[in-house]
């Protein structure tokens, strides 16, 4: 079969509310920015690896609060005092951590906000005693934050995520393509957006449908009854 060329064009996610798929993985996070106006403190940080639907959240609060998100590496050159007049957002706190410029903007910024009466959301890959932050008076602010943990996948939660990362790059699967993914692959986030990522260049390098037997051949196996060819529709849009 010719091989057909590939334009490395980008994903654009969906980002709303309604688009964010609950389910006991990450139920009490969801709910936690659905309350945001209760938090203690003020202030919460959302917690959870890499594709877990942090900035998903933070963008859905972002809206909700009329926030302002801005990347920790970021601040050390942002004007604090303004960004301060908002309710904000602070993704990637870690990314600072030995920074001193970095971490005392963001020190700064946590009392002005609160002091200002707004709130502040923060995230992170991992706890806040992890983050190695070098300040003493950032990391006992940063540790004293209320968290929301978002879990490790569960079947429903990781079967959602995949059907919206093929929604995202506006590729339509066949039917069981999703239940052979969520069933076979390796449980994370990270790894979920990397196998749709190979599956969509497999597909229109090699101008075939996304089928179960494509998601064996990039997971590297074939299951139980070998490779299934299904005629069930699939690329959209291309």
């Amino acid at each position: 079969m010719s091989r057909q060329l590939g334009f490395d064009l980008p994903s654009v996610a969906a980002l709303g509310r309604e688009d964010f798929f609950v389910s006991p993985a990450n139920a009490m996070a969801v709910a936690m920015i659905d309350a945001w106006q209760t938090w203690s403190g003020h202030k919460l940080a959302l917690i959870g690896p890499e594709g877990s639907g942090k900035t998903h959240l933070v963008h859905v609060w972002a809206e909700a609060a009329q926030a302002l998100i801005v990347e920790a590496e970021d601040l050390a050159a942002s004007d604090i005092p303004a960004l301060a007049r908002h309710n904000i957002a602070v993704e990637n706190v870690p990314d600072i951590s030995g920074d001193a410029q970095a971490e005392e903007a963001l020190f700064h910024l946590h009392n002005l906000v609160l002091a200002e009466g707004h709130s502040l959301l923060i995230t992170a890959e991992r706890p806040a005693q992890q983050w190695g932050l070098t300040l003493p008076d950032l990391a006992s602010r940063m540790q004293g934050t209320p968290a929301a943990i978002l879990e490790r996948p569960d079947d429903r939660l990781l079967a959602a995520l995949v059907m919206k990362l093929f929604a995202d790059r506006q590729l339509s699967p066949s039917p069981n393509t999703i239940s052979y993914l969520a069933t076979h692959m390796d449980r994370s986030f990270a790894e979920a957006r990397r196998v749709v990522a190979a599956i969509d260049a497999a597909a229109l390098a090699e101008g075939r449908s996304i089928t179960r037997s494509l998601a064996a051949k990039i997971l590297g196996q074939t299951g139980p009854d070998g490779p299934q060819t299904d005629g069930d529709q699939g690329r959209s849009g291309s």
